[in-house]
């Protein structure tokens, strides 16, 4: 029986892997503890590690998990930033789950949208406190506004379905664009610098890549409409956070809705109400009633929390049993000449 270390594991990690792992019979040592150079030895003894997104796999981390004869690196993610590819291309195998629900972090970022614009999350306290002034509470209609999409992924095209629903016009950015699918979901291709300009609303669906880093900064906010709305549930460095509070202070965006932030790792997923957050920045942020910050929840429902599980699971499986790896991602899977196009393993 395979044994697999679960790092930065969380209750709810644990209840819907354990349910699902009924049909898998796996052996699942669960740690609350980030995998680090300091906590990787609990992997000692396990044939397989699992990770989240604030877990950051290193070279140094990396070559002690081989060490210790671990032999897949399985994240419960779609996203891979955290892993440094390139030291383990052909040493350790890594998985992943490319897409467990994404209606669950659309839906996530409507949400978002809809309270910043009606400003309902402020109407909720003011009726707390027996105040049912609407002063400050305008909005405006999302009906005819154009929304920019960046990313056109299974989550984007969620997000623009959604944005169709609204009657808004839907502009999207993927350097990837696909004409059929945008004739199907009626939404517009465009260039960078086009959706930036004409945007009431943009919305981040794309992955981090050292192209995509900080997207969103001091240039691409001066091509943008005064007032605009910015929506991030991708990844924290999408956005310069510094540039967004400049943004902030003169007005130039209206809005931000932010399930992700630069720095989330040390303060995401845990709580600090007992205490204080010394992040002067992300304190900054929570200042602004015009901004939004959620704590990396746009994935979190029982749909989703259920795929995750079932998919990584089955990853593993996958790998123990020998059979191709549809889930495996290698810092050359972007080359068609990568042995997983042809063998469906890396190495």
């Amino acid at each position: 029986m395979q044994k697999i270390a679960f790092f930065d594991a969380k209750p709810y990690d644990r209840e819907f892997f354990e349910n699902n792992n009924r049909d898998f019979a796996f052996e699942l040592k669960f740690f609350p503890n980030h995998l680090t150079l300091d906590t990787v030895e609990l992997a000692r003894g396990c044939q397989a590690v699992c990770i989240f997104v604030n877990d950051h796999c290193t070279k140094e981390v990396i070559d002690k998990l081989l060490a210790l004869d671990v032999q897949l690196l399985a994240l419960r993610c779609a996203g891979y930033n955290n892993i440094e590819l390139q030291s383990a291309y052909q040493r350790l195998h890594v998985v992943r789950v490319p897409g467990y629900s994404p209606s669950a972090v659309a839906e996530h970022a409507a949400a978002l949208l809809l309270t910043l614009n009606r400003k309902t999350h402020r109407a909720y306290f003011r009726t707390r406190d027996n105040n049912f002034s609407i002063g400050g509470l305008l909005g405006f209609d999302l009906n005819g506004k154009t929304a920019g999409v960046i990313g056109t992924g299974r989550i984007g095209q969620a997000m623009i379905r959604i944005l169709n629903g609204f009657g808004m016009r839907v502009l999207a950015y993927d350097p990837f664009p696909n004409d059929k699918l945008a004739e199907s979901l009626q939404f517009t291709y465009a260039g960078l610098e086009q959706v930036f300009r004409e945007s009431d609303v943009i919305s981040l669906h794309c992955p981090l890549t050292p192209q995509t880093s900080h997207l969103i900064n001091e240039q691409s906010l001066a091509l943008m409409k005064d007032g605009v709305v910015i929506i991030n549930t991708g990844r924290g460095q999408l956005i310069d956070t510094q540039a967004l509070i400049e943004g902030l202070k003169s007005r130039k965006i209206g809005a931000a809705g932010l399930d992700v932030y630069e720095e989330e790792s040390d303060y995401f997923f845990e709580d600090f109400s007992e205490s204080f957050i010394p992040d002067d920045v992300l304190a900054r942020l929570l200042t602004f009633n015009n901004v939004l910050v959620t704590s990396h929840q746009a994935f979190f429902t029982s749909e989703a929390m259920n795929s995750i599980a079932q998919i990584t699971l089955q990853n593993i499986q996958d790998f123990f049993a020998g059979k191709p790896l549809t889930n495996e991602i290698c810092y050359r899977c972007d080359n068609p000449q990568c042995a997983h196009k042809l063998t469906g393993r890396c190495f």
